[in-house]
Parts: structure tokens; C-alpha cells; sequence
């Protein structure tokens, strides 16, 4: 049963990752002919009428209250700032090398866990970790040659992103998932719909971008839907790790849609990170099940 489980959440991760990154590619190829700001506010409008659907017909409360929490705001404040800096790093860098240096949110997740919510974590997480930005410094390539500044906007997207999650692990499960999502959803519409002037004005959409943002939005909603829904199933520590399938997609889709040709440094630095998020999984299952067996072997009171 658990391995039926645990196959059915790897499957649900592997179609969010690919969900998530075809959403990007979407997005990215329209980034030459709209503003970052209307292409929140243009993708915001059609997510944020989905969600809501979606959420009258599963007759979710949609309270006030919930929505002005402060860990909400928060977490909103973080997903609006992910949001504006990774759509930055699409339009300015390679597709693949955006998506690269997003693999290492794990490592981000995990040292904002230990530094701000006091999670233990040992010395070989730690190395794991270090090594791991080591890797996202190979990708982005610090110095006069084969840097690109605006790699910048795709770490601190990872940075953001890493707060949002830490944030999310805090907000009480009184409160609805998609009242969260639609709120979130909303401030990302309104802040992109303010943006619009300065950061370029109006652009005409046209049918074919309309139809992409469209799309984006559909593929956004399922990809966080399949997260939710593959974390309640089998084991975190099992299927966290296809969490990277979506690196596969990106290095595809990069080849054979926007003609990148990925070099050394990249996919070396890709596959350092990588590694070092598949290490720190699996020392925090094994850390886990130290503390399972001395909770079991405890005395009772």
C-alpha cells in the first residue's frame, strides 16, 4: 500500500514540475512582446477567475479574516516578489539557466529552516548546502567573463520563493489552501495591473499571447493543485526528489524551442545542485527515522 502510495505522489510531482515548466515557457515566450507587469496582471486576471470558480463550486468560505493574517500577507508579500524577479530572469537569461538555479530552493528551504525556525541541522547538511550554492555560482558564473547580472533576479526569486514555503509552514490549517491561493493570486494581479505604467505601459495582447497567459494560468493552478495533492500522499522524503524532473524539461524545452545550447559550466553546476538537494533529502529521512526509533524506544510517563 505504502509503495503504491509513494509511486502515485512521485507521478503527481513529476506532472507538477512539468506543469510548472511549461507554464514558464509560456510565459517566457512572450516576454518580448508584453511587460513583465501586464503579463502578471493579464495571466493574474485569468488564474484569479479560475481559482475562484474552483472554489465556489468546492464551496471553500472565502473569509476576510483569513486573508488579512498576517503570516498570509506575508506570504503573499514573498510570492509577489518571487513572481516579479523570476519573470525578470526569463525574459533576460537562458530558459534552462533560470530553471537551474530554482532547483536549488530545496537547499534555501533548508537553510532558512535552520537559521529563522531553529530546525536542526547537522554538519553534512550544511556541507550539502554550501556545495550546492557552490553549484548555482558555476551556473550564474560571477565575474567579467560569461556573467549576466540578471541571473541575479533568478537567485533572488530562489530566495523568495524558499521565504514564501518557510512562511506557508506556518499559517494554521484553519485556513483554507485556496483561500490562500486565491488571495495570493489577486495581490499578484493588482500589483502587476499598478506596475503596468512603470515598468513600460500597455502593450497590445494579441489572440496568440492571450492564448498562452491562458494557458499559463490553467497549467499554474493543476501544477500547485498536483503539489498539494502529492504531498498527502506516501512518504515527503520519497517524493520530494522528482521535484527535479522539472530540470529535464527545462533542459528540453530549452534545446527544441528556444534553440539554447546548455554549456559545461551550466550543467555542471545543474548537476552539483542537484546532488547536493538529493543528499540533504536523504540525510533529513534518515534523521527522521533516528527520531521515530528514540521516540519508540522511550519509556512511557
Amino acid at each position: 500500500m505504502a509503495s503504491s502510495e509513494n509511486s502515485r505522489g512521485a507521478l503527481l510531482m513529476s506532472l507538477a514540475m512539468a506543469a510548472f515548466t511549461f507554464n514558464d515557457a509560456l510565459v517566457k515566450s512572450v516576454t518580448s512582446e508584453l511587460g513583465i507587469a501586464q503579463i502578471m496582471a493579464v495571466r493574474g486576471v485569468m488564474a484569479t477567475v479560475l481559482i475562484y470558480c474552483v472554489a465556489r463550486y468546492l464551496g471553500v468560505r472565502l473569509s476576510l479574516k483569513a486573508v488579512t493574517h498576517p503570516l498570509v500577507l506575508l506570504r503573499t508579500a514573498f510570492e509577489i516578489g518571487a513572481t516579479l524577479t523570476f519573470l525578470s530572469a526569463l525574459a533576460h537569461i537562458e530558459f534552462a539557466a533560470a530553471s537551474s538555479i530554482m532547483q536549488s530552493l530545496p537547499l534555501a528551504v533548508t537553510l532558512g529552516a535552520a537559521l529563522f525556525l531553529g530546525e536542526p541541522v547537522g554538519w553534512r547538511r550544511w556541507t550539502a548546502i554550501a556545495v550546492g550554492f557552490v553549484g548555482v555560482l558555476l551556473i550564474i558564473r560571477p565575474g567579467p567573463e560569461g556573467f549576466t547580472p540578471a541571473a541575479l533576479f533568478a537567485v533572488a526569486a530562489c530566495f523568495f520563493t524558499a521565504s514564501r514555503d518557510l512562511t506557508t509552514r506556518r499559517i494554521t490549517a484553519e485556513i483554507p489552501t485556496l483561500t490562500v491561493t486565491l488571495f495570493t493570486s489577486l495581490a499578484n494581479t493588482v500589483v502587476g495591473a499598478l506596475l503596468i505604467v512603470p515598468m513600460g505601459g500597455w502593450q497590445p495582447v494579441g489572440p496568440e499571447a492571450l492564448g498562452y497567459l491562458a494557458l499559463a494560468a490553467v497549467l499554474v493552478f493543476g501544477g500547485y493543485q498536483a503539489v498539494i495533492k502529492s504531498m498527502r500522499v506516501g512518504e515527503i522524503s520519497f517524493i520530494a526528489p522528482f521535484r527535479y524532473t522539472g530540470l529535464l524539461w527545462a533542459l528540453a524545452i530549452g534545446v527544441f524551442l528556444f534553440g539554447e545550447r546548455p554549456n559545461a559550466y551550466m550543467l555542471t553546476g545543474a548537476a552539483i545542485v542537484i546532488g547536493s538537494g538529493l543528499y540533504t533529502f536523504y540525510r533529513e529521512r534518515k534523521r527522521q527515522g533516528v527520531t521515530i526509533e528514540k521516540a519508540s524506544a522511550a519509556p512511557p510517563a
